[in-house]
């Protein structure tokens, strides 16, 4: 077999191995997930959920995320965002806390509500990220936050449902937010954290996990090695010919 046919083939079995490796990391079914760059076991820190349209007619309309009690926070700010109107629900606490102010709070935010402005919303094929800052967090490593996404048709969708481990994924799974120890405010997120958004949460970039990007740059770096190759052989054939 001729070199150049050898190299076209070799390009060819790569570019199909990268197109495998995004279909089995990247995009499939979006789940609602939550990730933050600074959250920390009895810190305070902000919190992204991020929200994809998974109507193919309907609008998404509302987001209610609940914060559960075990997650209660003395402070607890949301983002504003044009074309949304946020509402906040309070709850009593078990137990009283005291806020960075040194105040004692008997009471905390357990529902924050975003609702989008007449005729707007998030699309067919569109996703929307909704931000809040608070804290103290709770001194565990993860808290979940059961979030129900409304639809401009008057349907639900309530992602409220427990991952368990060694159990199948749940079809809704409740947003999971992971917290990092040491992570201190304003510092750079860990790569593992600022990559999970879920875990399962799909509508992600390419390669959530720190291996699968080794192995895709890895791959990429062949393939554009490969091609470097293949001109330098064109490049020193033509040399001799002339």
């Amino acid at each position: 077999m001729s070199l150049p046919r050898a190299l076209a083939r070799t390009g060819a079995v790569l570019i199909g191995g990268i197109a495998v490796l995004a279909a089995s990391t990247g995009i499939a079914a979006a789940h609602v997930s939550v990730s933050s760059p600074d959250a920390a076991p009895g810190g305070f820190g902000k919190f992204t959920f991020r929200v994809p349209n998974e109507s193919d007619t309907a609008t998404t309309v509302a987001v209610r995320i609940q914060i559960p009690a075990e997650a209660a926070m003395a402070s607890l700010r949301t983002q504003p965002m044009a074309g949304w109107t946020v509402t906040t629900t309070t709850a009593d606490l078990p137990a009283p806390v005291t806020n960075d102010d040194g105040q004692e709070i008997t009471t905390y935010v357990s529902v924050v509500e975003f609702r989008a402005a007449d005729r707007g919303g998030i699309g067919p094929g569109q996703f929307q990220e909704f931000s809040l800052s608070g804290g103290p967090f709770p001194d565990v490593e993860q808290v979940a936050f059961p979030v129900v996404q409304g639809y401009s048709d008057g349907s639900e969708a309530a992602w409220i449902e427990p991952t368990v481990d060694g159990q199948p994924e749940p079809e809704l799974p409740s947003p999971v937010l992971t917290l990092s120890p040491g992570q201190a405010a304003g510092a750079p997120a860990p790569a593992t954290a600022t990559a999970a958004a879920g875990e399962h949460s799909h509508g992600e970039v390419l390669a959530r996990d720190p291996s699968g990007l080794a192995l895709f740059f890895s791959i990429l770096a062949l393939l554009v090695g490969s091609t470097g190759a293949f001109l330098g052989w064109q490049a020193r054939r033509r040399t001799v010919s002339s």
